[in-house]
């Protein structure tokens, strides 16, 4: 059996606690700590925690596959659609709606603070409307989302809309934020 790689082990439990605290109350040495390295080998590996944390956006950008689903063809554009949203939803309820998006709590916390960060949060961003553009062009295209907004804008909304109802059910503790979300853009947005 091979031994653990101190910078995977690095990677590993910066990406658990950003997830599960945020930047700020994560400290090099919570990290290493988690890791269960010395803290002095944090830096034979990652610059400083900003470029570690910028590597864990762009990690964080690709690492859900059901966002591949967004492209996939053989399921229909609105099927496709909402079956992402409710299993990104799936993944809040199973943390008890604590730990949010990575990519929207970064945002939140750093935007400011890094531009560095914000330059890879703006790329993570990018990537996922093109993804949710995808399935809304096809949909429109096919005649089951209208077309009488712009797929691109559409699919910011939804991203924008998405990411604010995150926050909100962070802060409730609940579903229904989902639940709304849910039946205005199925219902009324791409219907």
């Amino acid at each position: 059996m091979s031994k653990p790689n101190t910078r995977d082990q690095i990677f590993d439990a910066a990406l658990k606690l950003l997830s599960e605290r945020s930047f700020n109350a994560c400290s090099v040495q919570d990290i290493t700590t988690a890791a269960g390295v010395p803290k002095g080998s944090f830096y034979n590996h990652f610059e400083s925690k900003e470029a570690l944390a910028a590597e864990i956006v762009t990690h964080y950008g690709v690492l859900g596959k059901w966002r591949e689903m967004l492209l996939d063809d053989t399921i229909a554009p609105l099927e496709r659609l909402r079956r992402y949203f409710t299993i990104v939803n799936g993944k809040m309820a199973e943390s008890g709606y604590q730990h949010g998006c990575m990519v929207g709590n970064m945002s939140a916390e750093l935007a400011e603070q890094s531009p560095v960060i914000r330059a890879q949060l703006g790329e993570v961003y990018e990537r996922w409307t093109d993804k949710l553009e995808y399935a809304v062009a096809a949909g429109q295209k096919e005649g089951s989302i209208p077309d009488k907004t712009d797929a691109r804008i559409l699919a910011s909304f939804l991203l924008n809309a998405w990411e604010g109802t995150i926050l909100r059910v962070r802060v409730e503790r609940s579903s229904v934020p989902f639940e709304q979300f849910m039946d205005l853009a199925f219902n009324k947005i791409l219907a």
